[in-house]
């Protein structure tokens, strides 16, 4: 364990209220704050901080499916090998810096990880095979649908998604209706891979909702290490009932696994969950939506999938919904006055001063990433 760990590891709720800055203000909870009856809004402009962090993260997952579509393998097995050579590089990495802390994780911090990584573990089982069965574009902008999905837990979570939020929502919902139209047209087979991507939209969110939570109090080495884990032995466990091989690839099968493993894993999902500590789980699904061209051009060049011209409406109205999202709420609710309100051992904690950069939050929960 590096010196200062513990230090950094203690949870929000053990922070003496009387060791905050001067800018931060005990107020009881439900008391009257500028948009305090709407709870804190899930879609915000990302600190300063986190913006390279997530064009690092989106040029990462950006690569993810073309080596998918490109790699012959069995489906499963491309997306188990991806989570544990993942593990593999991490863990180790957290057993020797992080041994203390994974030895003091809660029973819920536990719970919570795993859940994550069962989530990852089913998204990745529902996305990988659709990039087999419909257009890289395709299946990539049905994938990127998951802030929809992210807002609507947002607001089961009590957060405030704006007006405009589900104005793009709905926009968003009719060009995954135009856009699986012409898939259907085109081929069953292609309109299944369409559900298929919308449905790993589904559980992408709700690992991105899950590691939101659980990235406040744990730090990103540990935490990634079991998500991947649980991930990798979840695809194992299909892999095994659908009777899917996890060997016997070739040399080229094999490198373009490794090479989706250091970029999309790596440095894409691990970069996202970094991210996650002070952005948003809605704001990084939602930056997450730049996947789409960049997955479109380089398998345009690459693999010489070009979109159809019948899917162009469709694939726009996803990016304008979503564009549409990540621009609402920023100037909503407590944003507007300058005001956050975060819940600290049942006290509702107001950070006053620039709410977009994130500085506050430094002192309220563990900084190491």
């Amino acid at each position: 364990m590096y010196p200062g760990h513990t230090a950094r590891h203690a949870r929000a709720s053990e922070v003496p209220l009387t060791t905050q800055p001067e800018s931060l203000t005990a107020a009881p909870l439900g008391s009257a704050l500028p948009g305090a009856g709407r709870g804190p809004s899930a879609v915000h402009r990302p600190p300063a901080k986190d913006v390279p962090t997530l064009a690092l993260a989106v040029l990462g997952v950006g690569t993810s499916g073309p080596l998918i579509a490109a790699t012959r393998a069995p489906a499963l097995a491309i997306a188990f090998w991806r989570n544990a050579l993942g593990a593999a590089v991490l863990t180790p990495f957290a057993l020797i810096r992080h041994r203390a802390e994974l030895r003091a994780l809660r029973r819920t911090e536990w719970l919570t990880a795993v859940l994550s990584g069962l989530m990852l573990g089913l998204h990745f089982s529902t996305w990988t095979p659709s990039l087999s069965m419909t257009s890289v574009a395709s299946a990539t902008a049905f994938a990127a649908t998951q802030p929809i999905f992210a807002a609507f837990i947002a607001r089961l979570r009590g957060e405030h998604v704006a007006t405009r939020a589900w104005l793009g929502i709905v926009i968003a919902f009719l060009g995954v209706v135009a856009l699986s139209g012409v898939d259907l047209h085109l081929s069953l087979r292609a309109f299944v891979g369409d559900l298929s991507a919308l449905t790993a939209a589904v559980f992408a969110a709700i690992y991105m909702s899950l590691g939101s939570r659980v990235r406040q109090t744990v730090s990103l080495t540990p935490y990634t290490s079991i998500c991947y884990g649980t991930a990798s032995l979840t695809l194992m466990l299909l892999a095994f009932v659908t009777g899917q091989s996890l060997i016997g690839f070739d040399g080229n099968a094999w490198l373009k696994i490794c090479a989706l493993t250091a970029g999309a894993q790596l440095l894409g999902h691990t970069l996202f969950n970094r991210a996650l500590k002070t952005t948003s789980a809605t704001v990084v699904s939602v930056v997450i939506l730049l996947e789409v061209p960049i997955a479109a051009v380089i398998a345009a060049f690459w693999l010489h999938q070009v979109p159809s011209i019948w899917a162009l409406p469709g694939a726009l109205l996803i990016l304008a919904g979503l564009v549409t999202i990540s621009t609402a709420g920023q100037a909503s609710g407590a944003a507007e006055h300058g005001v956050e309100q975060v819940e600290v051992g049942g006290v509702a904690v107001v950070a006053q001063g620039d709410t977009a950069s994130g500085a506050h939050h430094a002192t309220l929960l563990p900084t190491d990433g």
